[in-house]
């Protein structure tokens, strides 16, 4: 074992030891010999393989060992475990004690009688009171929800004798912790004004009001010894795992709770690290970390209850016990009026009971208990399920003050000491406010009171919250904030902090908006314009404070530029009227911030630290562009009603947006801020739509540097995105306008121009006889073929859901870009990436314009594609283009499947050749690769086809027997025929499925499908199961190999004739469950034993 574990051994020399080990292990009475090593060695590899060894021989061989020998196992193990525990590595220790629980967990109590009697033996002798707890929680962690390696009768067997034990368990652990208590206690009392004594709030006469709350005042916190920590310790472990499977009932005693609570006051005692610290020891630093350890595994248990939804009725008083005895808690931890104060105690609860360490309790090795969450973390973890669990439980009751409650939390939150304990706290006041959300909007009678009663504690919050997104309010948190990595959802740290703040904003917005637009109008107003002098386009602040109150106060701006834009969907819809003024204000003061940026060039301004204040400038320009444009639904809806009262203010409005947006537009301004200009010149054109908007001298210009062929192209993103917004400018019809007034024919010359100055370059790539094609370097064509097809894909894919009129006119104007593309297909046959976007375009035009492109082109194009598309260009395309190659195909294969979809006879004679194609060249191309490239396409096509080509696969006969005369086109619909489909699939093919589906479960090749898998079976067994019992079970059990006779027919009986979903999967997991473990108990048998 030293030398397989040794730095110098070779993989080569591992692999053959190995193989001698497992040998070893196979061989009948390999025990004996581990049992002499477990005992005589103190090699921890040695003793750590011996345990492996029994551990295999319990799990998997135990049928087959001779009841003598086993009864020798369980008598040497356990007294081995009682002679050495002390001494062994805790380890090992435990790895014992889990191999001796997996003994009593096949033979207790019939051959194992005194298994669980022994352990409770062993807690209440003081000497092995600790083992004792080690045995009962490894008990409660293998037997209260054990493995698949048993059956489910043993399982609930399992489950039902330790419910018996609950109370005598629970009995026990609540003396163990009394006991150390009162034994402490008696030493620590002492009488004020000492820092030992008891405390109480003035909020805790609020929050225990009950005849007996005087009991409830807590006693003084005890001074505990190394061992009594540790065995307090391991009790608190045992009742946290108890908690997570048994029900809340009566075992549960007031006592219990109010000793869990005693010990959760440990997380919060902050002298003992003042102690430690003036002491100076490092046992008294492990000290002081125990007794915080002491208070995290004492809210471990309290959570545990808490995330408990099914709360029996006579269980509630001790719910409400529990949430005053937190609360008090809760209210010690911010107890100080000073702020500074509240977050120091906050930040050594998080750094005292963050432990981390390996050392020895006397005599009782330890082990490492890193990873541990902090007390702060538990606790939140309490208010989360509080709020999102219990809070509709407890806010009827009168005795426990809500709004107190808030009280506390608002202060827990925002003296959080890390910016994650920030986040969760937030979280948990998003729970909150989606509560009273979904409150009012169930008793809107009551809406008014309720909200009077909260009214307060909202706007606080609000307040708060706008505040910690300022640096003006919060620099020092906000400055250690990370803009730069990127998580998971592809946000930076300062991203998420402010998106979380936000999202709470508008929650408030929601219950309260006119207080809460008020709070972010006070913001708002301090924005002032001032249109300095700036000579020469430089910023005349210099001084490094300056700069740095200028950094501060933009970084500002721009949060409260993105909380203005995040609350526009609360001035739209039925408010708008109600709310028009509060917006309108907005909206202006927007126009005019972005009007101003533009006009002084604020993203070309030198400044005197260039790298820090020109990103915080075009970052407000942007903001504020970003901000305006979540306003496009309001203004669209100003829009329409502009339209009936004939308003200036409306055009003056949007003139003086274009106004602030043209001159963005340009190759000279940085890509943030010419995408935020771009976006929102989109949403003017898509959402908004002015009639005016395109005879807008503005939108001339943008329009006219487009459609000029020397002026320099945008940025490609840009580049698509002007172009969007001028094409749906001309093509999208104007609101509330009848059809006449819609200037269709001057729209149309328009739009056919300017697709005709994006395409100019692209158009004269195509060969011709009269112009042979120029001599194009090849790296160029494909520029100019990209540039001109994104651009055309785009406006196409954004015009594809709109009027037929607006489809009609693009198409139009497209039409010599489509036989362009047609005709330059064949020559990049072999360029996958230019293959790749023709087929793009193609796919985009199939979607939406096919009707338009008319039943003669669009064969063309489709017999193009399959005569270029054969069995070597796929095989070439697959195999040796890589990622490019099979998305090539792939899209050639949605455009079959767009086609194959389409209704009517037009393209039915295709069929026959896509089919071919399918079957014939692609499947057996992509059939033996393991890639899912391509694959679930090709499916996709064939299921598309047989959808809705399905007469295509009957002959004339048959079809004719079905239909009687009924009229072709509604045979879609056809009861008759879906009849005769149903039978053929119910007595040939269902339970074919079912078999597969069985299979896979058994064989555990989709566990991450489980259920899934389960729900697909009873949906095919509901449809015959009478077929299903009386036939298939019988039938599915006969063909199950592993298992004898007598094992089937159990299985069989076991699976209940239940119909209902719930019933049905639970006995379909059940008859797996124990196939697999007749298996396994099969396999385990010696060769020649006689089954009775």
């Amino acid at each position: 074992m030293t030398e397989f574990f040794h730095d110098c051994t070779t993989n080569e020399r591992k692999r053959e030891i190995e193989e001698l080990l497992n040998n070893f292990a196979q061989q009948v009475g390999a025990w004996r010999f581990c049992l002499y090593f477990l005992s005589s060695t103190r090699n921890d590899y040695v003793m750590m393989y011996s345990l492996t060894v029994f551990e295999n021989l319990i799990n998997k061989m135990w049928l087959g060992v001779p009841s003598q020998d086993k009864m020798e196992i369980r008598s040497c193990l356990p007294k081995l475990l009682l002679a050495h525990h002390k001494t062994l590595p805790y380890f090992i220790r435990n790895k014992l004690c889990k191999v001796i629980v997996d003994i009593g967990r096949q033979d207790w109590p019939m051959f194992y009688h005194d298994f669980f009697t022994n352990i409770l033996q062993l807690i209440q002798s003081p000497v092995t009171t600790p083992l004792g707890l080690i045995m009962l929680k490894t008990t409660s962690e293998e037997l209260a929800c054990p493995r698949e390696d048993l059956s489910v009768a043993r399982k609930e067997e399992l489950r039902k004798l330790l419910l018996d034990q609950v109370q005598t368990v629970l009995g026990l652990l609540t003396g163990i912790l009394e006991t150390v208590w009162d034994k402490h206690s008696v030493t620590a009392a002492t009488p004020p004004p000492s820092p030992t004594s008891g405390e109480s709030g003035d909020l805790l006469s609020n929050l225990l009001q009950s005849p007996s709350s005087a009991k409830l005042l807590p006693p003084p916190i005890p001074v505990l010894d190394v061992e009594s920590e540790y065995i307090c310790s391991l009790a608190l472990e045992c009742l946290a795992h108890l908690f997570s499977w048994i029900p809340l009932s009566a075992s549960i005693t007031p006592s219990l709770l109010t000793t869990i609570f005693h010990f959760a006051r440990f997380g919060c005692d902050t002298r003992a690290k003042k102690m430690a610290s003036v002491n100076g020891s490092s046992q008294n630093c492990v000290l002081g970390q125990e007794r915080g350890r002491l208070g995290v595994l004492a809210m471990s248990c309290i959570n545990e209850l808490m995330s408990k939804n099914c709360v029996p009725m006579e269980f509630e008083e001790y719910l409400l016990r529990m949430f005053q005895q937190t609360f008090y808690l809760l209210q010690k931890i911010t107890k100080d009026n000073n702020a500074h104060t509240v977050k120091s105690r906050l930040e050594e609860l998080d750094e005292r009971s963050h432990v981390c360490r390996k050392g020895e309790y006397g005599s009782f090795i330890v082990e490492n208990r890193s990873g541990l969450q902090s007390y702060i973390e538990k606790f939140t973890d309490f208010l989360r399920l509080f709020v999102s669990v219990h809070l509709r439980r407890i806010e009827s009751y009168s005795q426990f003050p809500v709004v107190e409650f808030l009280t506390l939390l608002f202060k827990y939150t925002f003296h959080q000491p890390t910016h994650e304990g920030y986040f969760s706290c937030l979280d948990i006041w998003t729970l909150f406010l989606d509560y009273l959300t979904s409150k009012i909007k169930s008793r809107l009678g009551d809406k008014e009171a309720v909200l009077n009663r909260y009214e307060d504690a909202l706007v606080l919050l609000l307040t708060e919250v706008l505040n910690r997104i300022q640096f003006r309010y919060n620099q020092a948190q906000l400055e250690e904030l990370d803009d730069e990595t990127l998580d998971d959802d592809q946000q930076t740290e300062w991203q998420r902090y402010l998106r979380q703040s936000l999202e709470v904003v508008a929650k408030v917005m929601e219950l309260l908006p006119t207080h809460a637009f008020s709070t972010l109008l006070k913001f708002v107003l301090l924005w002032r314009t001032k249109r300095c002098c700036i000579p020469g386009h430089r910023l005349n602040i210099t001084a490094e404070n300056d700069c740095r109150r200028l950094h501060c106060s933009l970084r500002d701006l721009s949060s409260l530029l993105q909380a203005v834009g995040r609350l526009a969907e609360y001035f739209t819809g039925d408010v708008f009227a109600a709310r028009f003024n509060d917006a309108l204000t907005v909206v202006e003061r927007l126009v005019k911030v972005t009007l101003y940026g533009s006009q002084i060039k604020l993203y070309n301004i030198e400044t005197a630290v260039p790298s820090v204040l020109k990103p915080d400038l075009i970052d407000v320009h942007a903001q504020s562009l970003a901000a305006l444009q979540a306003y496009s639904h309001w203004l669209a809806q100003y829009c329409s009603e502009a339209h009936r009262q004939n308003t200036q203010q409306f055009v003056t409005l949007i003139s003086t947006t274009m106004d602030a947006i043209t001159p963005l537009i340009s190759t000279k301004v940085q890509e943030k801020l010419l995408l935020s200009a771009c976006h929102l010149l989109v949403s003017l054109a898509t959402t908004v739509r002015p009639v005016f908007l395109i005879s807008i001298p503005a939108v001339q210009k943008v329009f006219n540097s487009i459609i000029d062929a020397s002026a320099q192209r945008l940025a490609d993103k840009a580049q698509v995105l002007v172009c969007r917004a001028l094409s749906n400018t001309l093509l999208l019809p104007w609101p509330n306008l009848p059809e006449s007034e819609q200037q269709w024919p001057l729209r149309s010359i328009n739009h056919a121009s300017l697709i005709s100055a994006l395409s100019r370059d692209y158009h004269s790539l195509k060969p011709s006889a009269a112009a042979p094609q120029r001599k194009v370097p090849l790296d160029d064509t494909k520029v100019i073929i990209h540039q001109t097809l994104s651009v055309l894909e785009d406006i196409v894919e954004n015009i594809s859901g709109e009027s037929t009129k607006s489809r009609q006119i693009c198409y139009q104007s497209l039409q010599e870009s489509v036989q362009v593309s047609l005709a330059l297909f064949p020559a990049f046959i072999h360029q996958s990436d230019v293959t790749d976007e023709m087929l793009s375009f193609f796919l985009t035009l199939f979607r939406g314009l096919r009707v338009q492109m008319g039943v003669p082109f669009t064969e063309q194009i489709i017999q193009t594609f399959l005569n270029m598309f054969t069995r070597e260009q796929l095989a070439e395309s697959i195999l040796h283009e890589g990622s490019t190659g099979c998305r090539v195909v792939e899209k050639f294969l949605k455009i079959l499947q767009v086609v194959v979809q389409e209704p009517g006879q037009v393209f039915k004679p295709f069929l026959p050749s896509i089919i071919a194609l399918c079957m014939e060249q692609v499947y057996p191309i992509i059939a033996e690769r393991p890639s899912p490239d391509v694959k679930a396409e090709l499916f996709e096509l064939l299921f598309r086809t047989l959808h809705h080509n399905w007469r295509y696969f009957f002959k004339s006969t048959v079809l004719a027997s079905v239909q009687r005369g009924i009229a072709e086109e509604q045979m879609d619909n056809e009861p008759q025929f879906s009849a005769i489909m149903q039978k053929i699939f119910r007595t040939t093919m269902l339970f074919q499925f079912v078999n597969v589906l069985l299979q896979v479960l058994v064989h555990k090749s989709h566990d991450l499908l489980q259920e899934e898998i389960g729900i697909a079976i009873y949906n095919m067994a509901s449809v015959d199961f009478d077929g299903f019992f009386a036939a298939f079970l019988p039938e599915f059990l006969t063909s199950c190999d592993g298992v004898d006779a007598n094992q089937k027919n159990v299985l069989g009986r076991n699976f209940k004739m239940d119909r209902d979903l719930p019933s049905f999967t639970q006995n379909v997991h059940r008859l797996v469950n124990d196939l697999r473990y007749y298996r396994l108990c099969n396999d385990s048998l010696p060769p020649g034993t006689v089954k009775l």
